[in-house]
């Protein structure tokens, strides 16, 4: 029987909009750090890559826990694991606003880092209330709760002025917990949940969700996602601190700035999935890469002071990225990233339609873990090369990498199973094993 039968296009619209507001809380919570950290570095004189820690230390527990949330979410249900989750986010959060030591930050950081693992919960709930050749839009309009970045470099400077720091980590803390009770009193068990519940089934057990992890394609698109969502949270954890530092902006200024890198980044995320469906990933993952080549190029070029030997004497210019030309840039940057975020997440339901937990949170780890590992990246990079633009050049060769390895492995696939039509068939939109033909796009 079809777990899906009998649900209501309301039923999924309730699912949807209120998993992606709760992830839209989530996502501000796990970035408020981009904004508190600043001033958190001026109270304790951090270094550049203390700073780059403190900022990406959030990132590694919503990345590692991303794992055992989706598991949980299989086999409980995100009604229940939500809530929980969002519970003890805000409870960490509540304990941030107390510490006052760097290595008590740094702890604080890790609890408030739970908030990165909602996003896997709402993958694995939103997926089970949509079938294949719609989970593609669904789960990138849910993806667009990415625009809790936008919200936290926007709004969270202004809080920070009027209340400080810590009055704005408690103000956070209260949103999510109102909205983790509003999520356990409206939202309603998915059907697949529901549907084993009346057979007396039982949940996948977690070694099996891990089954599909030996299939070297999880890992490539996870290695995708390193970049299209890794690199977007760091990109958006850093550039207050870059537009701040490198342009000598105000705070607020900043904080709006990138908040207009942030929001195309999230809010895009649902054209994304749409144009997955309708045109296949493989395209979109293209177009992704190949934009974020160029802009990343620009970007990556230092200010730089010319001074040329000319026919009537020394003749001096200057070559230098202006902040309207930055920011334009990086809103264009933003933008393709969404596309690959929904992409990327595109394939794992069709693909693998038992074990989106487990598969899904394996991908969302390792992209977390971009977020992580590249803002102590970025002020590690700063503190030895004293170029604020070598963040942009340091993405610049992972991207550059992604793509090649992208195009290899595909064509290597085509010749290897097709060797006839080598080129002319997009296997790597093709699921290892058979599905309807109605999600094979």
């Amino acid at each position: 029987m079809n777990s899906l039968e009998g649900v209501t296009r309301g039923q999924q619209n309730q699912a949807l909009g209120m998993t992606t507001i709760a992830f839209t809380a989530c996502f501000a919570v796990w970035t408020i750090f981009s904004i508190i950290g600043i001033s958190i570095k001026q109270e304790l004189g951090l270094s550049e890559t203390e700073f780059g820690l403190l900022v990406a230390t959030p990132v590694l527990t919503g990345s590692i826990s991303r794992v055992f949330l989706g598991i949980l979410t299989e086999q409980y249900g995100g009604r229940l694991i939500f809530p929980i989750q969002m519970l003890t986010t805000a409870f960490a959060t509540v304990l941030l606003s107390q510490a006052n030591t760097y290595p008590l930050f740094l702890l604080a950081a890790l609890g408030v880092g739970l908030a990165g693992g909602s996003f896997i919960i709402g993958v694995a709930y939103v997926s089970r209330w949509y079938e294949a050749k719609n989970q593609g839009t669904a789960l990138g309009i849910f993806g667009a709760g990415n625009v809790g970045a936008a919200v936290t470099n926007f709004g969270a400077p202004f809080l920070v002025v009027a209340f400080g720091w810590q009055q704005t980590a408690l103000i956070y803390a209260a949103v999510l917990t109102v909205l983790a009770i509003l999520f356990w009193i409206f939202a309603k068990d998915d059907p697949a949940l529901v549907e084993r519940r009346k057979t007396g089934a039982k949940p996948v057990s977690a070694l099996m969700q891990l089954e599909p992890l030996r299939d070297p394609r999880v890992w490539r698109f996870a290695t995708y996602y390193f970049f299209v969502f890794g690199a977007f949270v760091a990109l958006a954890s850093w550039l207050p601190r870059y537009y701040v530092g490198a342009y000598g902006l105000e705070l607020q200024t900043a904080g709006m700035l990138a908040a207009a890198y942030s929001l195309p980044g999230s809010v895009f995320r649902a054209l994304g999935g749409w144009m997955s469906d309708k045109y296949g990933a493989r395209a979109v993952m293209y177009l992704t890469f190949i934009v974020s080549l160029i802009c990343l190029f620009i970007l990556s070029y230092p200010a730089t002071h010319y001074i040329v030997d000319g026919i009537q004497g020394p003749i001096e210019f200057s070559l230098a990225t202006s902040v309207p030309v930055f920011a334009v840039l990086t809103i264009a940057l933003g933008f393709v990233m969404s596309l690959g975020k929904a992409a990327v997440y595109k394939h794992i339901p069709v693909y693998y339609p038992h074990h989106v937990g487990g598969v899904g949170g394996l991908v969302g780890m390792i992209g977390g873990l971009g977020g992580f590992v590249l803002p102590i990246s970025f002020g590690i990079v700063n503190d030895l090369t004293g170029i604020w633009t070598s963040c942009f050049m340091l993405m610049f060769v992972l991207v550059a990498v992604s793509l090649v390895w992208m195009h290899v492995a595909i064509r290597r696939q085509e010749h290897r199973k097709f060797p006839a039509l080598a080129g002319e068939t997009s296997l790597s939109d093709l699921p290892s094993s058979p599905i309807p033909a109605s999600a094979q796009r």
